[in-house]
């Protein structure tokens, strides 16, 4: 097969230094051999001038939320020119698979003939704002939602064993704790996830239905991971005041079953945060988080106004109580008071209409989708109602497909931001959501943001940090065999990255701005991104545990 050689490239060194230029020779996928500049190359290699930028393994986003997102050029352009080669779907407990396939439900709460509900329907009504739907996937094993991604994108994609999605298709919306018999029958789903090449089961614990599951659910499913050494990757059960006894349920499920864990988008106050973290390495745990270096987060507006005695894992009977005047008179006095401080910090990200917002073909919806960009007490004045009504207002415009961006408590600071990303368990991730007119920037620009902000400019990573924070670290975590490094034998997912001039652009007021600084990068050694524009190819494999890039 023919060759390709990045010549002049430099490489990271362990003391956080470049060095000397090199040529990087590729062939079948992988790195063939690292050499010091010549100025010859293999009769059968093109040649792709470094120019001496340096030449990093592709990082790994290890929160996204791209299952959907990840099939669009624009997203695929907007990982690219951050030199993100590899991301990790599946997050939070919620996505399509595993389900029962096509044709053997008719909707979400129906059940099939080995009574299993359609837990895809599901998750793309409930997580619509966040996964976005998916083009084709429409039900079916995790093994049918990964080859949806072999060679049709540019970037690879690995996938987390959704628990809540697991759990809704053995129990729907059931709001309550699993029978032995229920919790078996989840056990079996995963463990068929994990043979089809999930890298891990993500939970959501403050989402609905995983929230309703006790720690013997929790213990029995981790128990599974642990026997292949794959890790629970957990939205906790709350953050903030929260995180302290969130975090402890996650050791002590840890411990019970033996368990790797990872605390999705960890974020709050690091002294304490790093505090937990460093108690469970002393007990012998094997814990991890990944964080993004922003201060404002992005969710799903029904997650950040509605309590949880509402049946949210069930749209339709969510929108339903919402018109119900009882149920009203209860949020009123029970549950919105206490999020007066809340409304002020949420700005509106995505507000679909139509067909986009659930609505059956020709009826008509209300079209509030210039609410996007806007905080909800300027949508209320709009509106003439209180926050609380116009938060209301739009989950029942929307069939609860909302979303929003919200600033995070005074307590997670640019100081405790720095601090969880030094820590040495902490890996890259974006948490980016896609959908809206106005999402949050980060899927535009956080990996560019690490690099900017916290090597160039405030030197919390030296440049080999940055490398195993954001690649090495994450493929470990991850099992990715072959990534996160530059040595011969490696897979050829590599990004040149121009030191000087590496930077996000995409800002709150126009978030889809891709960033600067990383205009080559090779997926399984094809170039994906030339010049800053995206070729052609389309490189991009489903990710499983051990497993680099087939080589046939």
């Amino acid at each position: 097969m023919s060759a390709l050689v990045v010549r002049g490239a430099r490489l990271v060194l362990p003391d956080g230094g470049a060095s000397s230029p090199v040529d990087v020779t590729v062939r079948a996928g992988r790195v063939e051999s690292v050499a010091p500049a010549a100025a010859t190359a293999p009769a059968d290699a093109d040649v792709l001038d470094a120019g001496e930028r340096l030449l990093l393994p592709g990082f790994v986003d290890a929160h996204v939320h791209g299952e959907a997102a990840v099939l669009d050029e624009d997203v695929q352009l907007a990982m690219l020119r951050q030199g993100v080669t590899s991301v990790v779907v599946g997050q939070d407990g919620v996505s399509y698979a595993p389900s029962p396939a096509p044709g053997e439900a008719s909707g979400p709460g129906d059940e099939t003939a080995s009574g299993l509900h359609d837990a895809a329907t599901w998750a793309s009504g409930y997580f619509a704002a966040i996964n976005g739907e998916h083009p084709t996937f429409r039900g079916g094993s995790v093994a049918d939602l990964l080859a949806t991604y072999d060679r049709s994108t540019r970037v690879n994609v690995g996938y987390l064993a959704p628990h809540g999605t697991i759990r809704y298709a053995v129990l729907g919306a059931a709001a309550r704790t699993a029978t032995p018999a229920e919790t078996d029958r989840m056990r079996a789903l995963l463990t068929a996830a994990l043979d089809d090449g999930a890298l891990g089961m993500s939970t959501g614990l403050e989402y609905v239905p995983a929230t309703y599951a006790d720690e013997a659910e929790l213990v029995a499913l981790t128990g599974v991971l642990a026997a292949r050494r794959l890790p629970h990757v957990s939205h906790m059960r709350g953050y903030e005041d929260k995180a302290g006894p969130a975090f402890a349920e996650l050791v002590r499920v840890a411990r019970a079953s033996g368990v790797a864990t990872h605390v999705s988008h960890y974020h709050g106050p690091a002294a304490e945060l790093l505090g937990y973290v460093d108690d469970a390495h002393a007990q012998g745990l094997d814990v991890t988080f990944d964080s993004y270096p922003y201060l404002r987060g992005c969710s799903i507006l029904s997650m950040v106004s509605l309590p949880t005695w509402l049946p949210i894992a069930d749209v339709d009977a969510t929108v339903a109580a919402l018109a119900d005047p009882a149920v009203l008179d209860r949020l009123h006095r029970e549950h919105f008071p206490a999020l007066a401080d809340l409304w002020p910090r949420v700005t509106m990200a995505a507000v679909p209409t139509g067909a986009a917002a659930g609505a059956p073909a020709g009826e008509p919806a209300e079209d509030l989708t210039w609410a996007e960009g806007m905080t909800l007490p300027d949508v209320a004045a709009r509106l003439g109602l209180a926050p609380a009504e116009a938060a209301v207002r739009l989950l029942v415009a929307t069939h609860l497909r909302a979303s929003c961006v919200f600033a995070q408590p005074p307590t997670n600071s640019p100081e405790s931001v720095r601090a969880l990303l030094r820590h040495d368990a902490h890996v890259g991730g974006s948490d980016a959501i896609y959908a809206g007119g106005r999402p949050h920037p980060r899927g535009w620009g956080a990996f560019a943001r690490f690099l900017a902000e916290h090597v160039r400019t405030l030197g919390d990573w030296t440049w080999h940090d940055a490398l195993t924070h954001l690649s090495t670290r994450p493929a470990a975590r991850f099992a990715l065999a072959g990534r996160g490094v530059v040595v011969p034998g490696a897979v050829a997912d590599l990004a040149l990255v121009d030191p000087d001039r590496v930077r996000d652009e995409a800002t709150y007021e126009d978030p889809r701005r891709p960033a600067s600084g990383v205009d080559d990068v090779l997926v399984a050694g094809v170039p994906v991104l030339r010049d800053g524009s995206l070729t052609d190819a389309l490189p991009g494999r489903p990710l499983r545990p051990g497993a680099g890039v087939p080589l046939a």
